[in-house]
């Protein structure tokens, strides 16, 4: 995709953030050219990590995975305040490369189930079959084929009608024992990463289960076990370790919770640390997880923070030449709030809609009651803390949540939401200060 066509993608989702838009659009295209120069240039090229600057609630995480789902990329999302440096208990920064190859290994996995697929399902129906009417050992045909069975063809056709749906039989599916032991780790404070749990997993005997199900589940988990068959792992880890190192996304949240260089004791005393463990991973290091390693070189790295207190420049120096393109996100008005109302595909409005619409109950919003909305975020949102259009949420959760305990009752019938209905249900708590900044 073109940078102006990933911005056209983004703001059918993000209302506004114009610049952030196009520094991802840059990021995203810049990994395609990379791909198109010949060797050795390319492993040259490194990707131009991001900083976002701006509030809590105006679309940062939003915009880095709306750009991953569109790269179709192994992404992440972390939060840097929730890991310590080496030598403190915590999680230690190597663990976010380890998530990221977990995550490229599941989609890749999911990648290669979809090639398997015809074939797993083919397979799980013939042993389906075979549990529904099981064979008698016929004799040979002449001309050396397998004989068709009719009454199990019969019984194929009826499957496939959905008419044996609710058919129960029995099943043995495998499963892991030894689970009582692996809950021990996470009380005793322990922070085991997926290696050391697969291997603990893989030390604890397999035993298998006789289990009752209905046919649409025996379906489900034996498609599961043809797939598992016809997949070749090792093509998997390897195509997803490829993915990881060229294409994959790193979102590091809160990233100004751990800026700051005060030196001494105190609950920050490792934020200097984590950033120093978080520069290599930055850099480009190698990451030893259970997949094998993974080069972090070509591995973008988009991190944001509200920065209130801190500032970019409290970073220490190395890091914050890591993050060379730097955008500040605005504050949302209210005319952007009438925008994200309305706009979006997922959009509130919409969301709400079609979850009365499941009740039968048609509700509709009149242009007035969606300023008046948009009037009252961006009034609350002045008064207390600026939690941008997460605001939104709570204003429509409260606004409509009569209609909403109300909506089994209402089936059939149509409800308009006008400014007035607004003011009626918020009227007392935006009246007491004290009561919207708990309540709203």
């Amino acid at each position: 995709m073109t940078p102006q066509e990933i911005v056209h993608e983004l703001d059918k989702y993000i209302v506004g953030q114009s610049r952030a838009k196009r520094a991802v659009a840059i990021a995203l295209r810049n990994r395609w050219r990379r791909l198109q120069v010949a060797e050795p240039l390319r492993q040259e090229i490194t990707p131009k990590n991001i900083l976002m600057i701006g509030p809590t609630g105006v679309g940062k995480t939003e915009i880095a995975r709306r750009m991953a789902k569109l790269a179709d990329a192994p992404f992440i999302k972390v939060e840097a305040s929730k890991f310590t440096e080496v030598g403190y208990v915590g999680r230690d920064v190597e663990s976010i490369i380890r998530d990221l190859m977990e995550v490229g290994v599941a989609m890749t996995r999911k990648q290669h189930e979809e090639l398997v697929a015809d074939k797993a399902r083919q397979h799980a129906e013939d042993r389906l079959l075979e549990l529904l009417v099981p064979s008698v050992n016929p004799p040979p045909a002449p001309t050396g084929d397998v004989a068709s069975n009719p009454t199990r063809e019969k019984f194929r056709d009826k499957l496939r009608a959905g008419q044996l749906d609710e058919r129960q039989l029995e099943l043995e599916v495998e499963e892991r024992g030894g689970g009582g032991m692996m809950e021990i780790f996470p009380m005793a404070g322990v922070d085991m990463d997926a290696s050391m749990k697969d291997m603990l997993s893989n030390l604890m005997p397999k035993r298998k289960k006789r289990r009752k199900v209905n046919v649409v589940e025996a379906m489900e988990i034996l498609r599961q076990e043809e797939a598992d068959k016809l997949i070749d792992m090792d093509e998997v880890t390897r195509s997803a370790l490829h993915s990881v190192e060229q294409n994959g996304i790193v979102f590091l949240d809160e990233i100004d919770k751990i800026a700051g260089r005060n030196a001494g004791g105190g609950p920050d005393v490792s934020r200097e640390g984590v950033q120093r463990d978080i520069l290599p991973i930055v850099e480009g290091s190698t990451v030893n997880t259970k997949h094998g390693p993974v080069h972090t070189d070509h591995v973008l790295f988009i991190a944001a923070g509200a920065f209130h207190v801190a500032k970019p420049s409290d970073l220490i120096p190395e890091l914050q030449g890591r993050f060379p393109i730097r955008v500040e996100l605005k504050p949302l008005t209210k005319a952007d709030f009438v925008r994200i109302l309305k706009e979006p595909r997922n959009a509130l409005i919409t969301q709400y809609v079609a979850l009365m619409g499941t009740e039968g109950l048609a509700l509709s919003f009149t242009e007035g009651s969606i300023e008046e909305l948009a009037e009252i975020a961006s009034e609350v949102n002045s008064r207390g803390e600026n939690i941008g259009a997460r605001r939104l949420h709570t204003i429509l959760e409260k606004t409509l949540e009569e209609v909403s305990f109300e909506a089994p009752a209402l089936a059939e019938q149509s409800i308009e939401i006008t400014p007035a209905y607004i003011r009626r249900q918020l009227g007392k708590i935006l009246e007491d200060q004290d009561l919207s900044r708990y309540i709203l």
